[in-house]
């Protein structure tokens, strides 16, 4: 009998696959790259000449990293992995971790009304304050352009005088004369000029003022606009020396340096007289003093500690509610033997499809002293936010009111996963239906719902649209209009940030920082505490 000899079995291993090649892409989705790589490279060319324009090399870079990446990931099948994690990434960055870097640098200077501009724009702004024209200041058909931002610049005077049609180029720098072959001149105006923009009526009445803040230096005054066609050459009062930091009036010889006074300087006669040349101050770094004011400035301290107590009540109360509240309807409808489950259902969560502003706005009205609900149906004459304890019941009810349908579909849900048989075997050892719910259903149930009650309490944490709509933060103490009596930490940073007195934008980010740090330390604990809750499942 003759013997089948088998094949040998080869035991090297299959070959991996190959990557798709560009004939294999479909053409819809190979559209669909080209479209979007095109889009990509597109905006980082337009952003191009305008962050050279204003030195901003870390944002170039960082733009045409990105699009290089996007082209390395999308164009080519070798790097599978960053297609999905390139755009969260740079989600992240974007609207996380750079507006978070950027409130902590603006928190370590005095950023805000009266110091938005550098020292040097002050500087030149003051100093352009002082050109005065005479009836004998020579005058030049002006035509503004720039290099970089039509709204930002930096700009260039590009000067024709009609006298004998001469072209010059002016900045902050000083003038110097423009060749025949560098700009195009029609009817004695510069119309074009090589590496500039020309700028438009509609542009010259965007950045009118920072283009009147604009003075060229010469040898005998200062060039300054006049108008938006025009310059005149004039005279100025005032000049700076940056070498000892001094500006010097040439009228009487008298001398103004930097004087600090709080968390700004202001040029401050050196006489000793006290007396200011301007009331201009400028955006500088004042390092730590902001936090250093938070916890050392004894009014704000305990407007900020008194706030913080407040704050943590309010979520704690906030979520504690609307968790009870929700999760006893839950088991309440959970129940087969209730009819109607669906209707009654759909019903509690109508307060949770209403927009809440619109919520907010009805319970304000609701407690309206003379015409409100609330004292209309029950008799009382309570000033609900007059005083502040009744505005802070107030809140922490209309935030029951908003809050609680949401909790109810979370149980609901929760409970649809805890399993029967466990019950039932509960309920053969004679547990009662509370002894169940206690001892089986509710710690399976926290394993599902803890984390939301952490991001819950987060969100109640930073609710500002609750605070604003309902009571503005007040009621207020006459005395101390910034800290309202149901003020939460959040309503109190952007009151500092925008407030009457002016707004303290470097003060309001330092406070952020800090309320930032205190969330994120308080949902560390929190998470760490529904671990415990893991070895239930």
């Amino acid at each position: 009998m003759a013997q089948t000899i088998s094949p040998p079995t080869s035991t090297t291993s299959a070959p991996p696959p190959r990557r798709p090649s560009i004939g294999s892409v479909k053409p819809g989705v190979l559209l669909a790259r080209v479209f979007g790589l095109g889009l990509v490279l597109a905006l980082a060319a337009s952003l191009t000449p305008t962050l050279i324009g204003q030195s901003r090399w870390g944002f170039l870079v960082v733009v045409w990293v990105l699009a290089a990446l996007s082209v390395a990931s999308y164009a080519t099948g070798r790097f599978m992995p960053a297609k999905y994690l390139l755009p969260g990434t740079v989600g992240l960055f974007l609207f996380l971790v750079f507006p978070i870097l950027l409130t902590a640098q603006t928190s370590t200077t005095n950023f805000g009304d009266g110091t938005r501009t550098s020292k040097q724009e002050t500087i030149d702004s003051i100093v352009a304050q002082s050109v005065t024209q005479s009836p004998d200041s020579p005058r030049y058909n002006l035509s503004v352009a720039t290099s970089g931002s039509v709204t930002d610049g930096p700009f260039t005077f590009f000067l024709v005088d009609p006298a004998d049609g001469t072209v010059s180029k002016g900045t902050t720098d000083g003038l110097e004369t423009v060749g025949s072959g560098d700009v195009t001149v029609a009817n004695n105006r510069v119309t074009a000029a090589d590496g500039f923009t020309i700028l438009t009526p509609q542009q010259l009445n965007a950045a009118n003022q920072a283009i009147q803040a604009i003075v060229v230096p010469t040898e005998t005054g200062a060039i300054k606009v006049l108008g938006i066609r025009t310059a005149f050459e004039g005279l100025t009062s005032l000049t700076y020396d940056a070498a000892t930091d001094t500006i010097t009036d040439t009228r009487d010889g008298r001398q103004y340096e930097p004087v600090k006074s709080g968390d700004r300087e202001f040029f401050t006669s050196t006489d000793g007289s006290g007396t200011r040349l301007s009331d201009q101050s400028w955006k500088a770094n004042v390092g730590l003093e902001n936090y250093q004011r938070v916890l050392t400035d004894d009014r704000i301290r305990n407007d900020f500690i008194r706030i913080f107590a407040w704050t943590l009540v309010f979520a704690t109360v906030s979520v504690g509610a609307t968790f009870m509240l929700g999760l006893a309807l839950a088991v309440t409808l959970n129940d087969e033997r209730v009819r109607g489950q669906r209707l009654y259902r759909t019903l509690l969560l109508l307060p949770y499809a209403i927009p809440g502003f619109i919520s907010i706005l009805v319970w304000a009205g609701f407690f309206n002293r003379d015409f409100g609900l609330l004292n209309s149906l029950t008799g009382l004459d309570i000033n609900w936010f007059g005083n502040a304890t009744t505005a802070k019941i107030a809140v922490l009810l209309t935030n029951l009111w908003m809050g609680f349908p949401y909790m109810f579909l979370v149980c609901t849900g929760a409970l649809q996963s805890v399993p029967a048989d466990l019950k039932e075997a509960a309920s053969i050892d004679g547990a009662s239906g509370f002894r169940q719910f206690r001892a089986i259903t509710f710690p399976l149930l926290l394993v599902t719902v803890a984390p939301l009650l952490v991001a819950s309490f987060a969100f109640n944490f930073n609710n500002y649209n609750n605070i604003a709509l309902l009571t503005e933060g007040g009621p207020f103490d006459p005395a101390n209009p910034t800290a309202g009596g149901t003020d939460i930490l959040i309503s109190y940073t952007i009151r500092l940030a925008f407030g009457a007195g002016g707004a303290q934008l470097g003060f309001a980010s330092a406070v952020s920082i800090v309320l930032f740090v205190l969330t994120g330390i308080i949902a560390t604990i929190q998470f760490r505490l529904t671990r415990r809750l893991e070895d239930l499942s």
